[in-house]
């Protein structure tokens, strides 16, 4: 591997439901067996081990403060030095990190993913792409209803509650002004396929000129 150039960081960011994961897959897929990976904010929430299971239910996981920032901008760092790292794994039905790491090899395309990657300005600064995904909110919300109640195993009652009191504020306060920062704004997500190619043509242009 070239060590001429540093990776590329490509942050994709947007509300919970916005689409921001089906773009980063879609453009991660079109590339099968090139030197890209994904790395998803998600797996970066803190450990809470020292907290009891109905404190962690009380955790705002769509606030700063819920996420090991240090950690991901550490291994970040790593990544773009070409050193591996142990990915953290959280374990969402009891919602703290699971014992286990996932071991990833440094690439030369780096997908970043999440809801507030945007929101820390050194996570920023280390970012080369920055994509807003921008979807209207009575979509996100059925998005969420639909990933929670099915991958989650969340009920409906508590989706709706979490949304109304903590997604959507956290939403205006947070997640919504860091669009400022974006480079390229895509709205309706995994269905436009125009923002898609063309970021997949940028792509594809980095690897070219680096002989991958």
């Amino acid at each position: 591997m070239s060590k001429v150039n540093k990776p590329i960081v490509i942050g994709v960011t947007g509300g919970s439901g916005s689409g921001k994961t089906s773009v980063s897959q879609a453009i991660y897929n079109y590339f099968p067996g090139k030197s890209i990976m994904m790395l998803e904010q998600d797996s970066y929430y803190k450990n809470q081990d020292h907290l009891s299971f109905e404190d962690r239910l009380k955790t705002n996981y769509d606030h700063p403060f819920a996420f090991d920032t240090d950690l991901l901008i550490e291994h970040l760092n790593q990544l773009l030095g070409y050193n591996s790292i142990e990915k953290p794994v959280y374990d969402y039905t009891r919602h703290t990190r699971s014992g286990d790491t996932i071991f990833q090899d440094p690439k030369e395309v780096i997908i970043l993913e999440g809801i507030l990657i945007l929101e820390d300005i050194r996570l920023r600064e280390l970012m080369d792409i920055k994509l807003y995904v921008d979807t209207d909110d009575d979509i996100r919300i059925i998005r969420r209803i639909k990933r929670d109640i099915e991958e989650r195993g969340r009920t409906l009652d508590n989706v709706i509650d979490q949304y109304l009191t903590v997604v959507k504020p956290m939403h205006a306060q947070f997640i919504e002004p860091t669009k400022k920062y974006a480079d390229i704004i895509i709205p309706e997500g995994g269905r436009n396929q125009v923002a898609i190619d063309l970021m997949t043509t940028k792509i594809h242009t980095i690897f070219e000129e680096r002989a991958l």
